[in-house]
């Protein structure tokens, strides 16, 4: 072996011998965080299986308070409330979707305990859990049933203020009729207060005299005029003014005369056809009033003739005349 060969063995030595310590120390740490490991998932193992037991226990020593009556205590409760979410969705259908989804979560619920009691899992941590959301589902239920009771409570409000304001129009509507025919009532009488009268009447035929002056006459041969004079009556509740007084001659033969004089004006009952007029000036006091008619050449027929005075579109008098 050559001076090289034996120098390089040499140097060599040292380096393998701390890998090798090196390797020791760790194989032995590894040994012992195994061991340590091992020790505690030994320990869990332990204390799981005790914990378990403990578990089975207790659900023994709970057997007789999870049985059917308790858990048909818990489906009864459950079934309530489901019928009391189909009385809240019927009283308020604003609130379906969110009723509804509570009926769901009560309908899982019940699934659940009814498969528990079919399989024979009952609990006493499944009843535990069972009793916390019964508890909640209740308490929102209560929070809804107050909701609604109070917009019901609002509604019935609302509804007998609307009532009582429909009430209160209807007597406001009746007070208004009523106010109404009284007032028309009222207009009716002061237009029947103010009408105007006529009276005294004088109605005749007149005749030419030589002096160019006329005289009552009975003749129809000799007969040139029709005149008729009469009083319109005081009214102090009548407007004052001017007026148009009509006087209507009617002939033997139902004929309304009309010459030169003649025409028609309005009426109350529609139109009228007069014989002559005259305006007057009436200040509420008593008034003479005489109008005149003339036969324009012609010889009136005999008999008798009906004369009507209309004023203000209202007939306020009659008289008659007769012709031999």
């Amino acid at each position: 072996m050559s001076e090289l060969e034996s120098g390089s063995k040499k140097n060599m030595t040292p380096a393998l011998t701390a890998i090798i310590v090196l390797l020791v120390v760790l194989l032995g740490t590894m040994t012992y965080l195994w061991s340590s490991k091992n020790g505690a998932l030994k320990e869990a193992t332990k204390k799981n299986e005790e914990l378990q037991a403990d578990i089975e226990e207790m659900n023994k020593m709970m057997a007789p308070f999870l049985g059917s009556e308790t858990t048909n205590d818990l489906m009864s409760d459950f079934t309530n409330m489901m019928d009391t979410y189909d009385a809240l969705i019927k009283k308020d259908a604003s609130k379906s979707d969110s009723l509804t989804a509570q009926k769901d979560k009560i309908q899982g619920l019940m699934t659940e305990l009814e498969s528990a009691k079919k399989n024979g899992r009952v609990t006493a941590s499944l009843i535990a859990k069972l009793k916390r959301e019964n508890e909640t589902l209740r308490q929102i239920m209560i929070s809804y049933v107050k909701q609604i009771d109070q917009l019901n409570t609002m509604n019935l409000k609302l509804t007998s203020e609307l009532d009582e304001t429909s009430t209160q129009l209807a007597e406001t509507k009746n007070e208004r009729d009523t106010y109404k025919t009284e007032a028309e009532q009222s207009a009716e009488q002061v237009k029947k207060g103010s009408k105007l009268a006529a009276y005294g009447f004088t109605s005749t035929g007149l005749r030419m005299k030589l002096n160019d002056t006329t005289e009552p006459t009975t003749k129809a041969r000799n007969c040139v005029q029709a005149k008729s004079t009469f009083t319109i009556g005081e009214n102090t509740i009548a407007t004052a003014g001017d007026r148009s007084v009509y006087m209507q001659i009617i002939d033997p033969d139902g004929k309304t005369l009309q010459g030169r004089s003649g025409g028609t004006a309005s009426a109350t009952d529609g139109n009228i056809v007069y014989s002559a007029k005259r305006d007057i000036q009436y200040n509420n006091k008593s008034l003479d009033v005489t109008i005149f008619y003339d036969f324009n050449g012609e010889e009136p027929v005999k008999g008798n003739y009906k004369v009507k005075i209309f004023c203000d579109g209202q007939a306020i008098g009659s008289d008659s005349f007769t012709l031999k």
